[in-house]
């Protein structure tokens, strides 16, 4: 599996991603889940509930395509600031 690390502020994680090519927008995520988020162009980290979530649920602001998911405690995102630069890399085979 192709795994990726995202960097942002003082957290790090290794996500993997999914094998996947087809698009499947979903409207509702899974904790941890990473997502495309074609109206908005941006890539996505879920790490708990939305301002349009419905309780506990995490619902995306629109539907998003999810591409892969966080390995470890996804809620560590919660500790980066706005503006933080968030940096994405391959994970290199050994």
């Amino acid at each position: 599996m192709r795994q990726i690390q995202i960097r942002a502020g003082d957290v790090q994680v290794i996500a993997e991603l999914n094998d996947n090519r087809a698009e499947n927008a979903q409207a509702v995520v899974s904790l941890g889940d990473l997502g495309y988020w074609p109206a908005g162009n941006a890539f996505c980290i879920f790490f708990g509930p939305t301002p349009v979530s419905r309780g506990q649920e995490i619902r995306p602001a629109s539907p998003v395509n999810v591409f892969g998911r966080v390995i470890g405690d996804p809620t560590e995102f919660k500790k980066v600031r706005d503006g933080e630069t968030v940096t994405v890399e391959q994970v290199r085979e050994s």
